[in-house]
This record gives structure tokens, C-alpha cells and sequence, in this order.
């Protein structure tokens, strides 16, 4: 029967609130068209009425005059109307946008709940208590090996300044007994040398070993 008749199936799509914010813009845009043209028609009566006296001229002019106004005032009358449309739908606008920003965060909120809760499902909490410990103990061992490793074999744990005095007597004692060592110091000059050696004169250096020669 449809087919018939030509009816179609399709259906138009609803006018979003945003076309008809756009919509009543244009309106707006029009009727602030109109009132600039009148306007400018009662600047001219006006320039008229000026030059005139009064009279039956004149009062046609303030009749003409007076239309015009009533209907420029008809015009703004729908500019503040449209203009609260506007901000009514506008606002309108703004809380849906929040709405739906707000129930797309709920919905995110949602499934990262979901997900967290799959996650800390798998996580044993006693087992992570028990490689605490576990890991506690590891290091006490570690610490007493290291310990260990770095115990002297050579000095003796306890000494006091009565056996370093005894020490030091007993190698001042073994230096007396050796006598003195030329080696510990190889500028000091023998006790056998009577006095610091000559310096020669260079030509008479090679004069001599020319004589040895």
C-alpha cells in the first residue's frame, strides 16, 4: 500500500538544538537588518520635520514618523525575545554537553573499576607478606657473610696504648743493637769522610785524565 501511494518509509530527521539555536540566529540576524533600515527612515523625517513649520505637512510627516516607530519598537520586541530563546537553549546546550560528559566519565569509571578489581584479584597478599619476610632474612644473611668476609686474621680485636708503647720500645731497642743504617738515608754523608768532596775544575778534570791516559 505504501508503495502504492508513494508514501515513504524514511523518516526526517529530528531538528537538533543546535539548528534551532542556528535558526533563530539567522531570525535575529534579519530582524537587526530591518531595524537599521528603519532606523534610517526616521532620521529623515526628522531632517524633514526640522525644516518644516507646523502644519498639515508637518503633522503627515509625524504620522509616517510615528508608524515607523511603532513598528521598529515591534522589531526590538522580537529581538529581546529571541534573544532570551537563544540564551535559553544555549544554557540548555551546555547542561546536555555536561551531561553527557558526565555519564561518559561514570561509564570510564566503570569499567576501570571493573579492571581493577580483575587486577587486585589476582594479587595474593599473604604471599607478598611472606617474600617480604623471606626477602628480610635474605639480607640479614647477606649482611652476617659480608661480615664475615671482612673479619682481621692478623690484629687482634683488643689493643691499648700499653702495648703500642711496648711495641715501639721493642723496635727502637733492635735499632740500637743493629747500629745505624747508611741505607735509610742515602744523602747522609759516612761518619769515615772527613769533609764533602772536591769539586774540580773543568779544564783541569780533562787534563788529568789526558795525564791517566
Amino acid at each position: 500500500m505504501n508503495r502504492i501511494f508513494g508514501t515513504s518509509g524514511s523518516k526526517k530527521l529530528k531538528p537538533t538544538l543546535q539548528d534551532a539555536i542556528n535558526s533563530t540566529d539567522t531570525r535575529i540576524a534579519s530582524i537587526e537588518v530591518n531595524v537599521k533600515k528603519l532606523d534610517g527612515e526616521l532620521m529623515r523625517y526628522r531632517e524633514q520635520m526640522s525644516k518644516l513649520r507646523n502644519g498639515p505637512g508637518k503633522k503627515a510627516i509625524e504620522q509616517r514618523a510615528l508608524r515607523v516607530l511603532r513598528q521598529k519598537k515591534m522589531y526590538e520586541g522580537q529581538l529581546d525575545q529571541l534573544a532570551q530563546q537563544t540564551y535559553n537553549m544555549e544554557s540548555a546546550a551546555i547542561a546536555t554537553e555536561n551531561l553527557r560528559n558526565t555519564m561518559a566519565t561514570v561509564e570510564a569509571m566503570k569499567v576501570a573499576n571493573t579492571e581493577i578489581r580483575k587486577q587486585y584479584g589476582k594479587i595474593d597478599i599473604d604471599k607478598i607478606e611472606s617474600m617480604h619476610y623471606d626477602m628480610e632474612d635474605l639480607l640479614e644473611q647477606a649482611n652476617e657473610i659480608q661480615e664475615s668476609l671482612g673479619r682481621s686474621y692478623t690484629v687482634p680485636d683488643e689493643l691499648d696504648e700499653a702495648d703500642l708503647e711496648a711495641e715501639l720500645d721493642a723496635l727502637q731497642l733492635e735499632e740500637e743493637e743493629e747500629g745505624p743504617s747508611y741505607l735509610a738515608d742515602l744523602n747522609k754523608v759516612p761518619d769515615f769522610v772527613d769533609g764533602p768532596p772536591l769539586e774540580l775544575d773543568e779544564p783541569a778534570h780533562k787534563e788529568a785524565i789526558k795525564t791517566i791516559g
